[in-house]
């Protein structure tokens, strides 16, 4: 796939990974591949959550699609940046076992069309150690062969867990693990926040990049300040009171949302007038699937800010002489920290780490949370043994 048209490399070509400090191996090795006009047909990042994959993989997406090779500031690199271009699809397994055979059709039928408004189109396939069995043998030829002006860019935590037959037809790009105190500087100098801000920031968005988002993002931060409150108010609230804790959460998470679907319906009136019926409700589906994907980051953010705050009580009730990541909580800290004793804040916890693993099993928002605060606040019940 050609750089630039012409020949000529536009001068800020593959700025949209500047973002990727963190891994500055992979941030030349790709950058190389768009200035010099080779980019692979299919790439496999493989690395521990956090590590910056996904940040990767929006801007090799960007760089596919935008007329500049990512430059990060036309309307095509914006909306892949908001995931709403039309030539840039995002795909999560179907279920829990793995990705679905129609899956993958759908995903065949759609990488031979022409792209709707770009030059070339990107495929991201997260978790790719789910595409196993028939889905992953009717992808195989297509990753290996894909039409003119396609990018496929798999996510998987390690080559062992993806199919030699897939990893074979890749080019592998492994992410190294960043040191948290490299990852507290780099967010510390992105953002220009404090260390304690950074500090909570990790321990909520994982990477640098996502820590740098999220410190610039208003409606994220409160979410975070939500949890904290409604963690503290437990010992005090009845059931109603904790559905509702948990109604308001949800609908916190939310609101970042809004101004996606107002970009996917924008784009879907500008694609209307030359796709075709099919293709729209492909685009309609996808785009559902897109913000359903949203909205369980967002409320993976909250579990996060959760577990942060509890780690948080559990190094109180053990009496660890070590700082603790909510400093600005820290009187809610200490107070749960008083009342419970470290088997409930272990409770408390795992009550997270269930949450988690219900959501990925499709359990619905609403009950996932509302289940995991009923526990919580159960667990926090446990009182404080003799130190």
């Amino acid at each position: 796939m050609a750089a630039a048209r012409d020949g000529a490399v536009p001068a800020r070509a593959a700025a949209v990974f500047d973002a990727l400090g963190d891994q500055p191996r992979v941030r030349d090795l790709l950058v190389s591949a768009v200035r010099e006009g080779r980019l692979s047909h299919a790439y496999l990042f493989v690395g521990a959550p956090g590590s910056g994959m996904e940040e990767a993989a929006l801007a090799l997406a960007q760089c596919v699609v935008c007329p500049n090779d990512g430059c990060g500031a036309c309307d095509d690199c914006r909306r892949v940046a908001h995931r709403t271009h039309p030539d840039v699809q995002w795909l999560t397994p179907g279920s829990v076992t793995g990705y679905l055979v129609d899956q993958v059709r759908d995903l065949i039928e759609s990488v031979n069309r022409a792209p709707s408004r770009a030059r070339a189109k990107a495929y991201v396939l997260e978790n790719a150690g789910l595409l196993r069995g028939t889905s992953a043998n009717a992808l195989l030829k297509t990753i290996e062969e894909p039409p003119e002006g396609v990018v496929f860019i798999l996510l998987a935590r390690s080559v062992a867990s993806v199919l030699p037959t897939i990893v074979s037809r890749c080019q592998v790009v492994p992410f190294r693990t960043i040191a948290p105190s490299v990852a507290l500087d780099e967010v510390m100098h992105r953002s220009g926040a404090s260390e304690a801000e950074a500090r909570v920031a990790l321990s909520v968005a994982g990477t640098p990049s996502r820590a740098s988002d999220f410190l610039a993002s208003p409606s994220r931060r409160e979410v975070r300040r939500l949890v904290v409150r409604i963690l503290d108010e437990l010992g005090r609230d009845d059931s109603w009171d904790v559905l509702c804790s948990a109604r308001d959460l949800l609908a916190a998470v939310r609101v970042p949302l809004k101004d996606v679907q107002v970009a996917q319906d924008e784009a879907a009136k500008e694609s209307a007038d030359f796709l075709t019926a099919s293709a729209l409700k492909q685009v309609a589906d996808a785009n559902k699937r897109e913000l359903t994907a949203r909205e369980r980051s967002g409320i993976m953010e909250a579990l996060a800010a959760a577990d942060s705050l509890l780690r948080d009580v559990l190094v109180r009730c053990e009496g660890v002489p070590q700082k603790i990541v909510n400093e600005d909580a820290a009187a809610v800290v200490d107070r749960l920290a008083a009342s419970t004793g470290t088997s409930g804040a272990l409770a408390a916890l795992d009550a997270v780490s269930s949450a988690g693993d219900d959501l990925a099993h499709n359990v619905s928002p609403q009950l996932a949370l509302e289940v995991m605060l009923l526990r919580i606040k159960e667990a926090l019940a446990c009182p404080p043994s003799f130190r």
